[in-house]
Formats: structure tokens, C-alpha cells, sequence
């Protein structure tokens, strides 16, 4: 491949900015847990190695097991995701393929098992490695 853009230089402040989204949703009160499987399924959808290979690394340290990582993709056919996981997964998957939108049944599930706050810092954290999935993508970021 070809040597692609280089954001960070090129254009700084932005890069900074999806930093500071990404250095806020780091301090949120989303699990590990959370946050990973939000990261894996969707860097799993969108096909990005490089965030699959970050975030599957990750889980391991914060002592997801194997198992749970390979099931990831298919989850509604695993047994062993809480009704949240679950929960998440759902949203997580409807918010990256968004032209078929959220539905109101995935969104009021989610509605319900989280209070207003940690359901924003869900859709945030979805929202934000979509963000690094277009990155890593778009610019020929290459798992390692």
C-alpha cells in the first residue's frame, strides 16, 4: 500500500480533538468490559483490523477470556453475555450500520437496563471508535 496522510501532522488540532473524546470516554463509568466489547464489535463490523487487534489485546489485559472474544460476532447465539452485554452489543451494532437506524425496541431495551448517563457514555463510546475505525481505515493503519 501506498503511504496515506498522516493526520496527526497534517491536521493536529483535529487529531487532538478525537484525543480528548477518546481521553474522555477513558474516564467515563463505562466497565472495561463495556468499553471493550463496544470497541471489538464494532471495529468487527466496520473491518478494521488494526482496532480488532488493538481491542482484542485489551480485553485480555482487563481478563475477558478467550472465549468471550471469539463469540463476540456472534453473541445473540452465545449464552454467555449478560442481558446488558447483550443490551450494548445490540446498540453497538445498530448505531455503526446507522442507515438501517436504532430501533426504538434496541433503544428502550437499552433505555431500561441503564440509567441516562451511563446510556450516554454507551452511544459516546460507540460513536467514538467508530471515528477511529474511519481513521485507522481511511489512512492504511495495518494490524501488526
Amino acid at each position: 500500500m501506498k503511504p496515506r496522510i498522516v493526520i496527526p501532522t497534517v491536521a493536529p488540532e483535529a487529531y487532538q480533538a478525537l484525543m480528548n473524546l477518546e481521553s474522555y470516554i477513558s474516564k467515563t463509568s463505562l466497565t472495561p468490559t463495556h468499553k471493550e466489547l463496544i470497541k471489538i464489535r464494532t471495529s468487527q463490523i466496520n473491518g478494521c483490523a488494526f482496532c480488532i487487534n488493538m481491542h482484542t489485546a485489551d480485553a485480555r489485559k482487563y481478563g475477558e477470556t478467550e472465549q468471550r472474544i471469539y463469540l463476540i460476532s456472534a453473541w445473540r447465539e452465545a449464552d454467555i453475555y449478560t442481558e446488558e452485554e447483550k443490551a450494548i452489543l445490540a446498540l453497538t451494532e445498530e448505531v455503526t450500520l446507522i442507515s438501517n437506524h436504532v430501533s426504538e425496541e434496541t433503544y428502550q431495551n437499552a433505555a431500561r437496563l441503564f440509567d441516562e448517563k451511563y446510556l450516554a457514555e454507551i452511544i459516546l463510546a460507540i460513536i467514538t471508535i467508530n471515528s477511529w475505525n474511519r481513521f485507522a481505515i481511511t489512512t492504511g493503519l495495518r494490524a501488526v
